[in-house]
């Protein structure tokens, strides 16, 4: 592909040097048919939770703004913490590594995180600038310095990185179609010569979303950019694939058939509740598409709770063997403590909401 020898011939500038091997790595994820594994074991091996199985899942959190930061002068100061009165981008990437090890530690065994982040206010966008890519594709050293701080973390840990490329309300901030593979190439050349084997790709978050600028992100190209993902390999290893699209919504065939990994999200969707049977109505629909065949099944997004419900969304999934992630942001009338998307962004576990969801997970049992 003529974008990806565009993307290895301009890697000198953010590749490791050729003489520098990539340091030894900790976590490795594989997938077998619906599971997960990490270093050759499947995730909680013969666990069940409530009597159901939990082993082979991956629990997770979006927590895509571990490496944000705002190029837009105009916006910046809306994120100032409220101790100092500054944005400060390397403290939140250290207080999110801070804090890792404590999220492990309950249970966590993943986190989203996004190269062009999310909604800084948990949802819409109006004008900043965050985006770990130059208007030509290029990487911009300052973010992958904050994403390898993280990633080097999530490795010690045993940790998995379900690692978004691309944001709708970003995206409009590379050139053109060229770029956005370029940035696409050499991000995932840059997760290769670092080594890593713990990663998951999100090829962008919500490829439904109309606020897409590039035709490539939109639902009809994707298959062929998931493909074009998968054709960036290392000895004929690739890194797992998949995209989400809007909350409630399930993947076309064609989606199936290009991903390693079946990304859903459990947000509502123009006005329609997504409920506990509506979950379990989309892995159901989702098991039945046309050319499915065994292979996990992922919530990386879902803004419903009710943890002390004897019925939720976390609970629909997991009886399903589907993995659930927590979307936590703040609301307008919340205290800083809460969510883990708001910026800024208390990572700590420091809410009700965030010890009720770490509290229900630590029901699966202890992780080595």
């Amino acid at each position: 592909m003529k974008y990806l020898a565009l993307a290895i011939l301009a890697f000198g500038s953010v590749a490791l040097p050729a003489e520098q091997a990539a340091p030894p790595r900790h976590t490795n994820l594989a997938i077998v048919g619906d599971s997960f594994l990490i270093n050759g074991e499947p995730t909680f091996k013969g666990r069940t939770w409530r009597g159901h199985r939990v082993e082979g899942l991956l629990p997770n959190a979006r927590v895509v703004q571990g490496i944000f930061d705002d190029l837009n002068p105009a916006t910046r100061d809306l994120w100032v913490y409220p101790d100092t009165g500054k944005w400060d981008p390397d403290r939140n990437t250290r207080e999110f590594v801070a804090a890792m090890p404590s999220w492990r530690q309950n249970g966590l065994l993943a986190i989203t995180l996004n190269l062009q982040g999310g909604s800084p206010l948990g949802y819409g966008n109006k004008g900043w600038i965050n985006t770990a890519f130059t208007e030509d594709g290029s990487l911009r050293p300052d973010y992958f310095g904050r994403l390898e701080r993280i990633l080097d973390r999530a490795d010690e840990l045993g940790m998995v990185v379900i690692l978004g490329l691309f944001y709708f309300g970003q995206d409009q901030n590379l050139r053109d179609e060229a770029a956005l593979l370029r940035a696409a190439d050499l991000t995932l050349g840059w997760l290769h010569d670092h080594g890593y084997r713990n990663l998951i790709i999100e090829a962008c978050n919500e490829s439904t979303e109309l606020g897409y600028h590039h035709d490539l992100l939109r639902l009809p190209a994707m298959p062929r950019f998931l493909q074009h993902l998968r054709g960036v390999n290392r000895n004929g290893w690739h890194f797992p694939v998949g995209v989400s699209l809007s909350g409630g919504e399930i993947p076309t065939p064609e989606i199936v058939a290009a991903s390693d990994v079946i990304l859903i999200h459990g947000n509502n969707r123009r006005g329609v509740e997504t409920t506990p049977t509506r979950i379990r109505e989309m892995i159901a629909q989702t098991r039945a598409l046309p050319g499915f065949r065994p292979m996990p099944v992922l919530f990386n997004e879902d803004d419903h709770y009710a943890f002390d419900q004897p019925d939720n969304n976390f609970l629909a999934a997991t009886e399903n063997h589907v993995s659930w992630g927590f979307f936590d942001f703040r609301r307008k009338d919340e205290p800083f403590t809460d969510g883990f998307q708001s910026v800024p962004v208390d990572w700590t576990i420091s809410s009700p909401r965030k010890r009720a969801f770490f509290e229900l997970l630590q029901g699966f049992g202890p992780t080595p």
